[in-house]
């Protein structure tokens, strides 16, 4: 499959093998006077099939940061055909993320919470062919009936693979310190510290990229999911405010995320999936209700952070590979979700 991107009378045609589109260098050969990117959508079920986006002068680039630290993003699917400029880290009031201890905002965009239990696995998005799971750290101080708690690691199972990321303990908070830490099919994983440092499995069906030096990175599941990571310390503040009673001896460092979801099958399950579900309806965070809690734990409870199992789980993993073994020679579906980063198969050129 080729792709040609044309200025004046150059044509460039290459073939989209890998995850970043980042490979197809054309700055080369376009003028520097065109001084934002235009991203092509170029996913044939998108809203924006066809269609040419440029990036905004405040943010004229899909992956070089503006003064504020924002990126151009577009929105291949979104009925308006534009672009807009966004941060490379979670946003804990946007759909998908689970930010605090922990609060979800929901596919549906409704917050609720979910407290689970410190010390054990939960699922929260299970789909035929990948699944994530998170553990729970947490404390309880004294007469308080449950745990506070927060989400410390991610396991990620896809294809035959499986994938950490955790954030690793620290008695008190110090910014220069890296607290992320790798392992990708039962080995440890290094990537090197820097802002848009990356590492990419040898299939390119998974990479990771630093968006900052320290504790920032985005993980891409190719075709699956885009998963924004910041690693955080329950601060003084947080621990005056809520009354956490955190001991001298530990800061809980834990992470924030936002994940974003490509091609979810209509019975995605698990505490953040189901809320992704076509006919979900939430029964929990209703208006004027302070603080709503899903439910749950039984059905997402999973024995280890990359285990398959719980009640309403239904990944497979035999499933994953007959589905990925009928695609034949096809191309991957085309998505252009961050534009030419990572989970996108949008063909950027400047404008």
């Amino acid at each position: 499959m080729k792709f040609v991107v044309t200025t004046g009378v150059i044509a460039i045609a290459m073939v989209v093998a890998t995850l970043h589109l980042t490979a197809i260098n054309v700055s080369a050969a376009i003028p520097s006077y065109w001084k934002t990117e235009v991203v092509l959508c170029n996913e044939t079920s998108s809203r924006c099939m066809g269609a040419h986006i440029g990036c905004p002068e405040e943010c004229p680039s899909t992956r070089r940061p503006n003064a504020e630290g924002k990126i151009c993003h577009v929105e291949c699917d979104h009925p308006i055909c534009n672009a807009g400029c966004r941060t490379r880290k979670p946003n804990c009031d946007a759909p998908g993320s689970a930010c605090y201890d922990p609060r979800f905002v929901g596919g549906d965009g409704r917050v609720f919470y979910f407290h689970g239990k410190s010390n054990e696995v939960f699922t929260l998005v299970s789909d035929p062919n990948f699944q994530i799971n998170g553990h729970f750290i947490g404390h309880r101080p004294v007469a308080r009936p449950r745990d506070f708690t927060w989400i410390q690691s991610l396991g990620i199972l896809f294809d035959s693979h499986k994938f950490t990321l955790e954030a690793t303990k620290a008695a008190t908070w110090d910014n220069e310190v890296d607290h992320l830490k790798f392992t990708y099919d039962g080995r440890d994983l290094s990537v090197e510290e820097g802002s848009l440092s990356a590492w990419s499995s040898q299939d390119k069906d998974i990479a990771v990229e630093r968006v900052s030096s320290k504790n920032s990175v985005i993980v891409t599941i190719k075709n699956k999911a885009e998963i924004l990571v910041s690693v955080v310390p329950v601060t003084k503040e947080d621990d005056r405010v809520h009354k956490y009673q955190i001991p001298e001896h530990d800061c809980f460092v834990h992470l924030e995320v936002q994940f974003r979801f490509f091609h979810l099958s209509p019975n995605v399950e698990g505490v953040l999936g189901k809320t992704y579900q076509p006919d979900f309806e939430n029964n929990v965070a209703k208006p004027g209700k302070a603080m709503p809690v899903m439910g749950g734990e039984d059905k997402y409870r999973t024995s280890d952070l990359l285990s398959a199992e719980c009640g309403a789980c239904i990944f497979s993993e035999a499933e994953e590979q007959s589905s990925k073994q009928g695609m034949g020679t096809n191309f991957p579906t085309l998505d252009c979700t961050r534009g030419a980063a990572a989970a996108g198969y949008g063909i950027v050129c400047r404008k």
